[in-house]
């Protein structure tokens, strides 16, 4: 059979093809630099604030894996130095920070309904609860004793509070459970285990409560976020959207995450994103859909630029939609106002 692609017109065909796909390629490029596209910003930007905030001189900051906004739009940052507990106002200025003796390595802060404090240490294995001024008020675990009983947590992340003063645990490095707990301090259940399955974790990292009692966890090493109801039911889970380091939801009910892109374990790997590809936040509903998604500049370890991220673990909005994320190797947190 005669290759009639190789004989000479069918060489000059495929020249004569190859110079009219040139010049329409040259034509739409003349169309494009002629036409004036508008310039009108549909995605949402987000500039860092460079000022924010003003740290007092000597306070220091270590890995900075928490945040957390109260009703006052006042940002708590829970870091692994001492003071542990700094507050700041949305405009930078230092409120405020407190210690306590039992706080040993930080991870989750978080704010009940009824405004009092609320830190998980997983390095003491206990989470806790305290005033505003910093006056503990209860310990839930047995500080430094790790366990999977009824008393016992092993190196919790992260919890959420009901209006009714329960609390739920992501028990989280150790167990890879959830673990409810009642206002009295009282255990109720847990459910959950180290798997892929639905219902099973592998490093739950993180733990919010929407409106109708639905909880969100961040199932960090499986790359998901499961949904379950009050009575640990699973209900959902959200694959391949993002590894989830961290979530929090607003009174409206929206839910952000943060974290990178998916990513399959490494050879090296003892947990999965460490270190992470790139640094991800991104806007859900409590259906899944995801509703915004942004990105940040992933720095270099100890060469850090404002506005870039390493290792982002901790999210949190106040009320005008300001984002503030917090990082570990880049040890600091940031305050992202939104360009519309």
């Amino acid at each position: 059979m005669i290759d009639r692609s190789r004989s000479l017109p069918g060489l000059l065909l495929r020249a004569a093809s190859m110079e009219v796909l040139a010049g329409m390629l040259l034509c739409g490029m003349a169309a494009a630099q002629e036409k004036s596209y508008p310039h009108i910003n549909l995605a949402t930007d987000y500039v860092v604030d460079p000022a924010w905030p003003q740290k007092p001189a000597g306070t220091a900051w270590g890995a900075m894996p928490g945040v957390a906004v109260d009703a006052h739009d006042q940002v708590w940052v829970f870091t692994r130095a001492k003071p542990p507990v700094q507050v700041y106002d949305a405009g930078g200025k230092f409120v405020r920070w407190w210690d306590d003796e039992l706080i040993q390595s930080a991870h989750g802060i978080r704010f009940a309904p009824d405004g009092t404090v609320w830190l998980a240490d997983n390095r003491s294995h206990v989470v806790m609860q305290f005033t505003p001024e910093g006056k503990r008020l209860r310990i839930l675990g047995v500080p430094g004793q790790p366990g999977d009983d009824l008393a016992h947590f092993n190196r919790p992340t992260d919890m959420a509070i009901t209006p009714q003063g329960d609390v739920f645990v992501s028990d989280g490095y150790g167990n890879d459970r959830v673990v409810h707990v009642d206002r009295s301090g009282k255990f109720v259940k847990a459910w959950g285990k180290l798997g892929t399955a639905p219902g099973e974790f592998s490093l739950p990292h993180s733990i919010v409560m929407d409106s109708q009692g639905k909880l969100y966890v961040a199932d960090r090493n499986n790359v998901r976020i499961q949904v379950f109801d009050r009575e640990g039911k699973f209900l959902a889970e959200w694959r391949n959207l993002m590894v989830p380091w961290s979530l929090w939801i607003t009174k409206a009910d929206e839910i952000w995450a943060c974290g990178c892109s998916p990513m399959t374990w490494r050879p090296e790997d003892i947990c999965l994103s460490c270190p992470p590809k790139d640094q991800v936040m991104m806007k859900l509903s409590t259906e899944g859909k995801v509703l915004q998604v942004w990105t940040f500049p992933l720095g270099v370890e100890g060469q850090e630029k404002p506005g870039e991220l390493d290792w982002l673990h901790g999210i949190a909005l106040d009320s005008k939609g300001n984002v503030y994320l917090t990082d570990i190797k880049g040890k600091r947190a940031q305050k992202f106002v939104p360009q519309p």
